[in-house]
């Protein structure tokens, strides 16, 4: 009896393991999150249409940087226009690391509710006339909430940000 209850619980385990584990890269979700992570950055970021990256950052929403600290939502958008959008002499850009995202469903009951999406980024920088140049890399860590059927950022880790050589 104790061998059966032993084995059953094992069984369980894992198919635990396999149903909350990192989704397929073909998956539904992936793609989704994917594309969400594209209009975030290529959008809002690269080309700062800032008013594309309101649209997906729900309300609460938290950002944390390694080196510029925790902004909510009004300051996150007032940097973003200050800072990243605010020169086109020298505008950064992000690059995806191609393969790096990860997506982890977050479940309530059985019932998808969000998600954890990890990658890696690298940062560059376009000045007029000249050739694109690398700045830096960091990883990043944003959970996503499915609010009335919409995918809104929560909340963002911006971390292990190292200058390039």
């Amino acid at each position: 009896m104790l061998k059966k209850s032993i084995l059953i619980l094992g069984v369980l385990t894992l198919l635990t393991q396999i149903t909350y584990s990192q989704v397929s890269k073909n998956s539904e979700l992936y793609l989704q999150l994917h594309k969400m992570d594209s209009l975030v950055f290529q959008e809002g970021f690269n080309k700062c249409n800032l008013i594309s990256l309101e649209e997906t950052i729900a309300e609460g929403f938290e950002f944390y940087h390694d080196v510029g600290g925790i902004q909510e939502k009004a300051n996150f958008m007032e940097s973003m226009k200050n800072n990243i959008c605010s020169s086109p002499e020298r505008k950064p850009i992000r690059k995806l690391v191609k393969g790096s995202i990860e997506v982890f469903p977050l479940y309530n009951q059985g019932e998808l509710y969000g998600a954890i999406q990890n990658g890696e980024h690298e940062f560059w920088i376009q000045e007029p006339d000249k050739e694109i140049y690398q700045t830096g890399t960091a990883k990043f860590s944003t959970t996503w909430l499915l609010i009335e059927g919409n995918w809104m950022m929560k909340n963002v880790l911006s971390f292990d940000h190292k200058a390039s050589h």
